[in-house]
């Protein structure tokens, strides 16, 4: 296509590669190898494969780089990696880039694998990490050193939805020659627009809401060319962290209706936080999108939208909270989310488990909070459900 398309389009259009046969929907290339004419193509090929050329199907696949070239289109980067899960997509971004000596600045609040890998997976191999409350710029400006190679930080923190200041928080970065990495799930492709913010390299664990109706595990890496094919390809080429043909068929359909799906989502979420405002058995209800945020102003600017997920605190504590929990009847309790179906989700005792009880204390996540991934169900189902269970509560 030669114009320029909107992004609810081009998450339908982009990257299209179509077969001998005309096929509407994308072709899925179930193969590990491809095959060459002659001894001579196998050589130049591996000596350097041509942009429709493919030779393995860790190093690419024609499903796949249609994944990543439409998920490219809609997040306004030059190109993507795409990856067998979310986590594979954080770490592999990390670690890719980064080398013994190295110092990285990160915000504390993080979930809970992400924490791990900063914590204990770059220390083991000599990459000191400093931790900041992601909320406070003055804090990142204070940590950020001259030798300070990245900065981490999820835009929108799980599960107590703190905002972090992208474009503030990359201006620091860059003018120490710090890359910036954001983990994006919470903010969405279709709300966020953290490469024209500053972010370097954004990341996604597809498994959410690109796929959106809890079918496979993906993920994907965003960034520059020159970053995506020199540090990140060679990297998970070797170590085998690549998406698989199939997942990548299924996140391209995700993304078919992935504006559709988040804008209701959206709506629901905006409708359950203004109708749980003040509620006797809440202690706090946590939404973006509602003007009682402490970063309100922020998020409006840097989104629009306060997203899919909100968090409440039931006064009560786990107690409460699992009483709530087991009452739902429309939602469902596990710990994915930006699933088309409401999930429902305790972190103290899942997700987050893990933290010891100060990092809890120190993040909010107390034993009366549950995320509330927002699905596409009925509104009014949703707020009558929530309520209901909160009487039983």
């Amino acid at each position: 296509m030669t114009r320029d398309l909107k992004p609810r389009s081009r998450a339908v259009h982009s990257g299209t590669r179509r077969s001998q046969y005309g096929e509407v929907s994308e072709a899925i290339f179930l193969t590990q190898g491809f095959v060459y004419d002659t001894a001579e193509a196998a050589e130049a090929r591996f000596l350097e494969a041509g942009p429709d050329e493919f030779i393995y199907a860790r190093y690419g696949n024609p499903t796949v780089a249609m994944f990543e070239e439409r998920i490219a289109a809609l997040e306004g980067a030059e190109d993507a990696f795409a990856t067998a899960s979310g986590m594979a997509a954080v770490s592999g971004a990390l670690t890719s880039m980064l080398k013994a000596g190295d110092h990285v600045v990160s915000a504390r609040a993080l979930f809970g694998s992400c924490l791990y890998v900063l914590e204990e997976v770059l220390s083991r191999f000599g990459v000191e990490v400093s931790f900041v409350d992601g909320t406070d710029l003055a804090a990142w400006e204070a940590a950020i050193r001259d030798d300070t190679a990245a900065v981490f930080f999820e835009s929108i923190s799980n599960p107590t939805l703190q905002v972090v200041d992208i474009a503030g928080v990359a201006a620091l970065a860059h003018a120490k020659g710090a890359k910036v990495l954001v983990d994006n799930v919470f903010a969405t492709p279709v709300w966020s627009d953290a490469v024209a913010q500053g972010a370097d390299v954004v990341i996604y664990s597809a498994t959410k809401h690109i796929d959106g109706q809890g079918r496979a595990l993906g993920g994907v890496i965003l960034g520059t060319q020159e970053f995506i094919r020199k540090t990140v390809e060679p990297y998970m080429k070797h170590t085998g962290g690549s998406m698989s043909p199939f997942t990548a068929w299924v996140m391209l359909k995700g993304l078919e209706t992935l504006d559709l799906r988040v804008r209701a989502q959206t709506t629901n979420a905006t409708t359950i936080a203004e109708a749980l405002q003040g509620h006797a058995k809440l202690s706090r209800v946590i939404y973006p999108g509602h003007n009682s945020h402490a970063q309100h102003d922020l998020v409006q600017r840097q989104m629009g939208q306060g997203g899919t997920v909100l968090s409440i605190d039931l006064d009560a504590g786990k107690e409460a909270a699992f009483r709530f929990l087991n009452a739902i009847e429309v939602g469902v309790i596990s710990n994915n989310l930006g699933d088309a179906k409401t999930i429902m989700t305790h972190p103290a005792t899942t997700t987050h488990q893990r933290l010891p009880q100060d990092q809890k204390d120190a993040l909010g996540i107390t034993d009366g909070l549950v995320r509330i991934s927002v699905g596409i169900e009925d509104p009014e189902d949703l707020v009558a459900d929530i309520l209901q269970a909160l009487e039983k509560a």
